[in-house]
């Protein structure tokens, strides 16, 4: 995937923000749909996929291993699958371009399979490590030659048979326990991950609908031990793949933000592994109403009724810390306008995400006039009671699509503009936030 130039931007609010909008489908989702679509044996089909750059560069992956995969004129997706353990040898390097997710997930569904994959991506996707994924999969006969500090690009070497494994997450990762599990799926015998913090669920309720033997039970110490039958045989699905709550967050972060603002954002996923950001913003006095609840393929979700509230600053509770580990750079914004202080801790992970967040977001709102102190796990942010923040800055986003968001919310509630350095990255998870935003009532300079 190329580098595109940088897109600068600033946005500002004349008045309130108003209007119903529908976010695009969940990105967690929309991957895990695509991965076990193409190991299922038979046609699946996928509504509301996110058709940003990340999904795109899953679906290019499974087509290079074999899956045949369309989008038809109607925004459906149509996959023909392989079958588990059907994969092919892809015959040029798998482009991750900015995703994490597709890399560790992917990585964990080639290391059960007896081919060899090259994964490259962009210059920010090179800089993260992949060692929490390498070190379980070598566990199980996986080879691995990667770049210095356990980076892309890397060779994997897959191999089938695997060995099972029983494995205990050191660290709460979605993306790790997601990684075994399909590598597992492929793997003869029981593959078993101990999760001691609970981390969004996605793929354990995905696996189930399409067919695999995967039970979940809690142990005396409260971690929920997962365990997956491997050889599975995976049925063919329809799945309808609802909006992305990390992606709403920002539209209802703004709203709360803008005074006299009355916003609904509809079909909103509100799995209770991924929805904390509603429920600290709610802690925190955010006038936020779930209208017409309803279950979609096994998912809970809502309509987001959202009005402009006055926000006290909270502790945040650190065992809510996995559930909307993505949405912490939008909550420090509404952080920065509370009445009073609003303290996170247990938030190492956002170190290693696109950017260093916590300091990306530290930095960024100290230079629009936000009190921000950075501790080695989380952000301490006296709020302005509701007064602007300064603005008058040039962000630094890292070609991080989180921080380019949330400073585009900041610039909202600032008296000057705020400049984010390149709006390109958005284009990974929310291809269109420019245009909702624009479309509930912001203005882009």
């Amino acid at each position: 995937m190329h580098q595109m130039a940088p897109s600068p931007a600033a946005f500002k609010s004349a008045g309130p923000l108003s209007g119903r909008v529908r976010v695009p489908g969940d990105k967690s989702i929309s991957h895990r749909s695509l991965m076990l679509s193409a190991l299922a044996v038979g046609t699946s089909s996928v509504e509301g996929l996110l058709e940003g750059e990340d999904v795109l560069a899953t679906a290019a992956a499974m087509r290079a291993m074999g899956a045949q995969i369309e989008r038809g004129a109607d925004g459906r997706w149509t996959i023909h699958g392989v079958g588990v353990g059907g994969l092919l040898q892809p015959d040029q390097a798998l482009d991750m371009g900015n995703s994490g997710t597709s890399t560790r997930l992917l990585m964990g569904l080639v290391a059960s399979h007896a081919i060899t994959a090259t994964f490259i991506g962009d210059a920010s996707l090179s800089k993260r490590p992949m060692n929490r994924v390498i070190d379980p999969l070598s566990l199980m006969g996986a080879e691995f030659t990667a770049s210095p500090g356990g980076r892309l690009p890397l060779v994997l070497r897959g191999i089938a048979p695997a060995i099972p494994i029983e494995y205990r997450l050191p660290v709460a990762s979605a993306q790790v326990k997601s990684a075994l599990l399909l590598a597992g799926l492929n793997t003869p015998g029981i593959t078993r991950v101990i999760e001691p913090v609970p981390t969004r669920d996605h793929s354990e309720r995905m696996l189930r609908g399409f067919g695999a033997a995967l039970t979940v039970e809690q142990d005396a110490t409260g971690a929920r031990i997962i365990s997956i039958r491997g050889e599975a045989e995976l049925r063919p699905q329809h799945i309808v793949v609802p909006g992305d709550p990390s992606s709403a967050a920002f539209p209802v972060v703004a709203a709360l933000l803008v005074a006299g603002s009355d916003v609904v954002i509809e079909n909103v996923g509100l799995n209770p592994t991924r929805a904390g950001i509603f429920e600290v913003l709610r802690l925190m006095g955010g006038d936020i109403r779930f209208v017409n609840p309803r279950d979609v393929g096994g998912e809970p979700v809502a309509d987001l009724h959202v009005r402009g509230s006055t926000l006290t600053g909270i502790e945040v509770p650190p065992d809510i810390a996995p559930s909307m580990i993505d949405e912490f750079p939008v909550l420090f914004v509404a952080a920065a306008l509370a009445q009073g202080r609003t303290v996170t801790r247990g938030l190492e992970e956002l170190r290693v995400k696109e950017s260093d967040r916590l300091a990306v977001m530290a930095e960024g709102l100290r230079a629009i006039g936000a009190r921000v102190e950075e501790t080695e796990d989380g952000l301490i942010i006296d709020g302005t009671g509701g007064e602007p923040l300064a603005g008058g800055a040039t962000i630094a986003t890292h070609l991080d699509h989180r921080i380019a968001m949330s400073f585009a919310v900041a610039g909202l509630v600032a008296s000057k503009p705020v400049t984010i350095d390149d709006m390109a990255p958005v284009a990974t998870s929310f291809p269109i936030f420019e245009q909702l935003l624009c479309s509930l009532g912001a203005t882009r300079e």
